[in-house]
């Protein structure tokens, strides 16, 4: 069954405003004590109020008339239940990029904080397990709201390392694909982090400027090319300020995690998906990135992410084959020599002539635009079906006889 979710109270305001029941809906991280009174003779007959604020007697009317109530969880820094994504404006509210400390007050800062308080990746506490799971679930559903708007085989991810500095000329190539993406209807996501990934948003970010102001940002942003430096995030912040954006604007979607919290989130993501499990960031960056991924040079994160997305085309764990581009052939064969693996792993399977070595940015962006995903027939094996007649209840000797 399809469920009817909230997650504005405007929406509920105009709902309960028109006699409309919410049996079978979710109402998710709402504040919902100004509106209890109209709930008394709502049908709500299997909805659920995914940490909602409200009084104990309208928590109690809720349950009595057969609603799922989940409790607010208290001591946290994060809103397990939140309802959409972050901005960089709500993670880095009140840094101030003439006193780089201030970062740390901020919401990114503070959440890693208590992150790595309470266990990181094993925390004693099953509640504080609990509510992580939570958050990531809530992210996940909040992203996928935002790429289901998005025709699938539009979405295209762009990998790389965290250690590309600002003044190298690889930052300033996956810029310009970004850049050259996004004008072309692109959905550009990458891990949200700094390094390659940065270059990817600020690409997104300068799409409907023209090339010299891009250089120009980037001038800026390499006095403090490395993200350990004190001003890294302070550049940022300062071309925001000095090249605000248009009424044309392009968005891209960062999905960092608080496991590699030591690295703040870029700024210039519209969205950023930040997850606490980065096992589930990581394999759901390459699961949605359908349109391809171009692998510009990292290290094992970048390499990982590789054979990850090697793995589901060979899969075809999503349905479809996807391109794989891999910027810098010098890099992949000699520096780090994946590429010969790659193309053997890849062979005669239905994603081999997906993948490429290529250089530069303009060869990175024609693969792409000419070799689309395909939607591909997965395997039709299922055990049951096969060996027992699909219901599992007959006697498979007996079946063979």
């Amino acid at each position: 069954m399809s469920l009817h979710e909230y997650h504005d109270l405007e929406t509920v305001r105009h709902a309960l405003a028109s006699g409309h029941g919410f049996a079978n809906a979710v109402l998710q991280g709402l504040d919902l004590t100004g509106v209890e009174d109209a709930f008394r003779g709502t049908a709500v007959d299997g909805a659920a109020f995914l940490g909602c604020r409200m009084s104990p007697e309208t928590t109690f009317s809720l349950i009595a008339r057969g609603a799922l109530v989940f409790p607010r969880l208290q001591g946290l820094q994060f809103n397990p239940y939140r309802p959409t994504l972050y901005s960089a404006a709500e993670l880095f509210d009140g840094f101030d990029p003439d006193n780089p400390c201030t970062y740390c007050n901020t919401l990114d800062a503070r959440i890693y904080k208590h992150w790595s308080e309470t266990g990181r990746e094993s925390p004693p506490s099953v509640l504080e397990s609990l509510a992580r799971r939570l958050h990531d679930h809530a992210i996940t559903d909040a992203l996928g709201d935002i790429i289901k708007a998005t025709p699938p085989e539009k979405v295209v991810g762009i990998m790389g390392g965290h250690s590309m500095a600002r003044d190298d000329a690889r930052y300033r190539e996956v810029a310009l694909i970004a850049r050259t993406l996004a004008r072309k209807g692109y959905l550009v996501v990458t891990g949200g982090g700094p390094g390659a990934m940065e270059a990817g948003h600020l690409g997104v970010r300068f799409a409907d400027r023209p090339v010299p102001d891009l250089d120009a940002a980037i001038a800026i942003l390499s006095t403090a090319p490395l993200y350990r430096d004190l001003h890294w995030l302070s550049a940022a912040f300062r071309v925001i300020e000095q090249f605000p954006q248009s009424a044309v604007s392009y968005h891209s979607v960062g999905i960092p995690t608080w496991h590699y919290g030591h690295e703040p989130p870029t700024p210039f993501a519209s969205r950023i998906a930040k997850y606490f499990a980065n096992s589930v960031r990581e394999e759901g960056l390459i699961t949605i990135a359908i349109g391809g991924i171009i692998f510009s040079p990292g290290s094992a994160g970048t390499i990982q992410e590789l054979f990850q997305d090697a793995a589901q085309n060979h899969y075809v764990t999503t349905g479809w084959v996807s391109p794989m581009v891999l910027l810098d052939t010098a890099y992949w064969t000699t520096e780090k020599p994946i590429w010969s693996v790659l193309r053997e792993l890849a062979g005669n399977e239905a994603y081999g002539s997906l993948v490429t070595l290529v250089n530069g940015h303009d060869a990175a962006v024609a693969f792409l635009e000419d070799n689309p995903p395909r939607q591909v027939s997965r395997s039709g094996f299922v055990f049951c079906d096969v060996h027992c007649g699909g219901d599992g209840g007959e006697d498979v000797n007996q079946a063979e006889n």
